[in-house]
Parts: structure tokens; sequence; C-alpha cells
């Protein structure tokens, strides 16, 4: 990052005023009559109608439309465990996602804890506040546990983004990918190299998709996870393989594909080399992949790559799916965001690829053109089809599961 950004990106979040979010009024407050209705003793009304029935909430609030976005510092970005307070503008950042994309309010919340059960106490008991809960930036394995455990105990969703984000919008574009380079995902060699929150969450989605676990490998900082390890957790238990092999070269000969949630570098082109014909690379540690993409493709005239980063074709962005998968589901009430859901938004992501881009579009993109190909395998964040093509995907989705508590609106999201 240059000296300029650096200070372009800090006079962004400083001036005109601190922060990225503020609290807009949705109803007049200029006369008596205005307050009179908006606090005492109007406001006295929608409390009654409330409290004979929980449902009112969202008709006399706001409560539909918010998003609480909570993390408690833990693992922010790519720069670690620096507590909750240096997390704000990361949640600020994902709160003005919210809004931007998808019209969803939200709030950031950064919590100050001791325990795993200090946090999940705190989050459920503000629950019922929104509408859904966004968690953020918690480090794995508690991630997993936290999750787990809000989900059971909110009547609202909660979504780990770190987690499934991260892994429909890379399922999306790794089927895409495998159906360019002609190969299917039930035959495919894949290699992982992380087993943090991401990996674990990719894999499994994956995995939903056709991929074979006994075909994945999983590294960590240790190397191949394998089933005579005794230093592994549960998470990585589910992707222990009864394998010989030990290292990322050992593993990635032969491989079809290679999905990095790690770090910088890591992936040596002397490595690239050994993997199938017609490989898929996703090296989406950020800000620098494990590869430059220049590397890779000065090494192979065959791949299709992906990375976390706006600069390169085949973005993984995770805005690319939550923004519209909440709008989904808080617009039919869901109670949890299901895997029927996940693969709806995976499904809608993926089909909205293969058709022709507005011309919009491919201007905001600063592309000459923009059509289904080896560099262009996922839709660009900026694409205003994403609201209602995800939103009535995983809404629909909600419903035939049976997780929605109302039906999805006549003529909901329909572009006129």
């Amino acid at each position: 990052m240059s000296e300029d950004f650096r200070q372009q990106a800090l006079h962004y979040h400083a001036y005109p005023v601190p922060g990225k979010i503020a609290v807009e009024l949705t109803k007049p407050a200029n006369t008596v009559e205005d307050l009179a209705l908006a606090y005492s003793p109007g406001v006295a009304e929608p409390v009654r109608e409330i409290a004979q029935n929980a449902e009112n909430v969202y008709k006399y609030t706001g409560k539909g439309n918010m998003v609480a976005v909570i993390t408690n510092g833990t693992a922010i970005l790519g720069l670690g465990n620096l507590g909750p307070l240096a997390s704000k503008p990361v949640m600020e950042g994902k709160a003005l996602l919210f809004k931007r994309f998808a019209g969803l309010d939200s709030i950031d919340i950064e919590v100050k804890h001791r325990t795993i059960d200090e946090f999940v106490d705190t989050v459920a008991n503000i629950a019922d506040t929104f509408g859904g809960i966004n968690l953020e930036d918690i480090k794995a394995p508690d991630c997993f546990e936290i999750e787990k455990r809000l989900i059971e105990r909110c009547h609202v969703p909660v979504f780990h983004d770190d987690q499934h984000g991260t892994a429909i919008v890379t399922a999306a574009g790794m089927l895409n990918a495998l159906e360019l380079q002609d190969k299917k995902i039930n035959e495919a060699v894949i290699v992982c190299l992380g087993a943090g929150a991401a990996a674990v969450a990719c894999m499994e989605l994956l995995i939903k998709c056709g991929a074979q676990r006994e075909k994945i490998y999983m590294l960590d900082r240790k190397g191949v996870i394998h089933t005579r390890r005794d230093d592994i957790n549960e998470y990585k238990q589910l992707f222990a393989n009864n394998t010989d092999k030990r290292t990322l070269e050992d593993v990635i000969e032969g491989a079809d594909i290679f999905v990095g949630v790690s770090g910088p570098d890591l992936l040596a082109p002397e490595s690239l080399k050994l993997m199938a014909d017609k490989p898929v690379v996703f090296a989406c540690s950020n800000p620098d992949p494990e590869i430059k993409p220049e590397l890779a493709h000065a090494v192979r005239d065959d791949l299709i790559m992906g990375t976390g980063r706006s600069d390169y074709p085949n973005q993984v962005n995770n805005v690319i799916c939550f923004p519209f998968i909440f709008r989904g589901a808080l617009d039919v009430r869901a109670s949890e965001i299901n895997d029927e859901m996940k693969l709806a938004a995976v499904d809608a992501i993926r089909s909205l690829a293969k058709e022709p881009v507005p011309a919009e579009v491919v201007a905001a993109a600063g592309a000459d053109k923009l059509e289904f190909g080896t560099e262009y395998i996922i839709p660009k964040p900026m694409d205003p089809r994403l609201l209602p093509r995800v939103a009535k995907a995983v809404a629909q989705a909600a419903v035939d599961s049976g997780v929605a508590r109302i039906d999805m609106p006549v003529g909901y999201m329909e572009v006129k």
C-alpha cells in the first residue's frame, strides 16, 4: 500500500465527519404535532400493539430492515487480533455495504468479553432488536462455536460472513470455472491452503455442491491435515485425509483446484507447474494473494484464476452475496439462513455471470467488455441485477425449506 493511498484512506474515514455511517430520520419531526406522534404520547399506541402481538414490531418499527454487524475483533481482515475497538472501521464498512447494495440499515457492535459464553450471552440478549445478525472477524475455531450457539438461541438469522459469504462466492465462481475447464466437481482433486473459518466453510459448501471429501487436501501451518495428527481441532478433523502426503508440493501434484485462504506468496511457481491440465486457482489472501496473477499466468497459460482483489479479473468478494442474502432472508422473516438458502445464492450468482452484462456495469468496472469466460466467472459487485436475483432466490428457498415466517410478497423483486 502506497503512502499516498494510506493518506487517502485516512482522509476518507475522517472527513467531512468521522466514520462511514449515521442515523437518519424516516418520519417528520418538525412540529409539536410531529413530536407528539413520534414520542409521548403517540408512541404509546404502537407499544400497546406490540405488547399484544410481538409480530407487530415489524409493522411499527425498523426491526425488519435492520442488521447488526457484530465482532470481538479477534480476526480483523488480514491484520489479526487487534481488539474490538480497532475493528470498528471494518464493521462500519460492512454497514455501509449493507446500505449501499441492499438498502438495509445496519449498526456495528463491538463486544469486549473474556469468554465465548460472555460473547454469546451478549449477542443473544440483544438479538431481538434486529432483523438479522452478521458475525464478522471472529477467530477460528471460536467462530464455529459462537455461530452454532447463537443460531440455537436467536429467533433471527445469524450468519458468519467470513465463513459462509466467502464460501458462497467461492462456490459460484468455482462451478463456473470448472465448467469452462470442462471438469466435474465430483471428480476434482482440491488443495485448500488454509484451515480457518473461510477454508472450512468453503470446503463444506463445495462438498454440498458435489465435491468429494476424500479428494480434498487441506493444509495448515504444519502441513497436510491427515489422520495421524493429534494436534487438530474438531473442525480440521473433518478434513483429516488418510494419506502419506505431508507438504503442499506432495498434494498439489495432479490437483485440479487450488483454493488459498492463507497468506501472501505461499504458492510457488514450481508448485503451480505440478497441477493438472487446465487448473483453477483461487488465491484469495488479501491484500496479497498466494501467487500473483501475473506470475501464475506466466507459468501456466491454461489456468483460470481468481483473487480477492478488485484490480484483477474474477474477484472473489463477499459483497457479491451477503447484502442480498440478508435482504431475501429479512423480507420473508426467515428464522435462519440454511443450506438451501446458501445453495440458492450460489446458483443465482453463477447463473447471472453467464448472461449479457449491461453497458453501465461494464463501464463501472472499467472494462472494455465483460462476457462469460476465463476472465469473467463471477458478476461484478456493482451489477444491479444481483439484488433482485439473489434476494429472490434466497427468499424463495427460505419459503420452500420452511424457515420463512411469511410468504414471499406478490411481485417480490420483479424488475420492471
